[in-house]
């Protein structure tokens, strides 16, 4: 009867610290009763599935599914440099899909819904384009603008050519400004040196040595408002042909860094965006496979002016 009291003294003892325990615990945040007791949690339920883009067509609104690449994530820290070998050297960037550079002009829904012949409404580019145009430089779409931006539109192959003053028509714009000469304001001082030089007023890039062009003028797309491409002379100190981004792991086709992380490379899409990349100079594969054998280590660049809309 004895050894009963003390064995069951000792079960209450236990019981009792045990309870003490799962009191401390639960004060703690931790439940010790309820793997026991709960019944099996609910699945969570599953995340809501983006809303589709309404806004601009033709395309494929940014995300997974996206066959290329639209917002550049640059790397705003320098990268880990080393010297390629010369057998990574020896292997080429791939190619961009067909059509990726095609100049495709995002337009409104309701106008590609209706497919109509001239937008009613006022592109991005509105003003610049009707200042190009030497239009009445308004921002304000009318019928005398839209014939205007769509005949402009034909002559040059953009589409769909209904005279909306997207980034693609008023980037093409830039470009033909510039082809002649450059660098014709003498924004871009002139060395006896080759000079990589950055237009970010018109976005379009190109390289001189003294008053010869070298390379280009072609087009780029520079940084994003937050993430804009720093001005002033910079240096290229790495150049490195089949790059990816270590924090995005998103390919950076002929990168020649010339600031940090920002640097000169190729981009699987379309750069005639009203968003910008994050610091870098966005080229097509083309322009930057040219601008590769062109520019060298130790090599000058030099940047100025404002991306519109930043």
């Amino acid at each position: 009867m004895i050894s009963r009291r003390i064995a069951y003294r000792g079960v209450h003892r236990s019981v009792a610290v045990l309870l003490a325990a799962a009191t401390a615990l639960a004060a703690a945040g931790t439940s010790m009763a309820a793997p026991l007791h709960a019944s099996k949690p609910a699945p969570p339920a599953p995340a809501p599935a983006p809303a589709p883009s309404t806004e601009l067509v033709p395309g494929v609104p940014p995300g997974p599914s996206q066959p290329w690449q639209i917002d550049t994530p640059d790397q705003m820290l320098p990268p880990k440099v080393y010297t390629p070998t010369k057998s990574e050297d020896a292997v080429e960037p791939k190619d961009a899909a067909p059509g990726a550079y095609d100049l495709i002009e995002y337009v409104p829904i309701y106008d590609a819904v209706a497919k109509v012949t001239c937008s009613r409404q006022a592109g991005p580019y509105q003003r610049q384009v009707e200042r190009w145009l030497k239009l009445k430089a308004d921002g304000k779409q009318s019928s005398a603008d839209c014939k205007a931006i769509r005949a402009f539109q034909v002559k040059n192959k953009i589409k769909p050519a209904i005279g909306f003053a997207g980034p693609v028509t008023w980037s093409r714009m830039m470009l033909l400004s510039a082809k002649k000469n450059p660098n014709a304001a003498k924004k871009c001082p002139v060395r006896s040196y080759r000079v990589a030089c950055v237009d970010l007023d018109r976005q379009v890039t190109w390289v001189q040595k003294g008053r010869k062009v070298e390379f280009g003028p072609v087009p780029m797309r520079s940084g994003r408002t937050g993430h804009l491409t720093r001005k002033g002379w910079h240096t290229i100190y790495w150049r490195h042909k089949n790059h990816v981004s270590t924090l995005y792991n998103q390919p950076m086709p002929y990168a020649q860094f010339f600031d940090g992380g920002e640097a000169f490379h190729a981009v699987y899409g379309s750069i005639y965006t009203t968003v910008g990349s994050w610091g870098c100079v966005n080229l097509k594969l083309s322009d930057a496979r040219k601008l590769w054998n062109v520019l060298k280590k130790g090599d000058k660049v030099y940047v100025w002016g404002r991306r519109p809309g930043t």
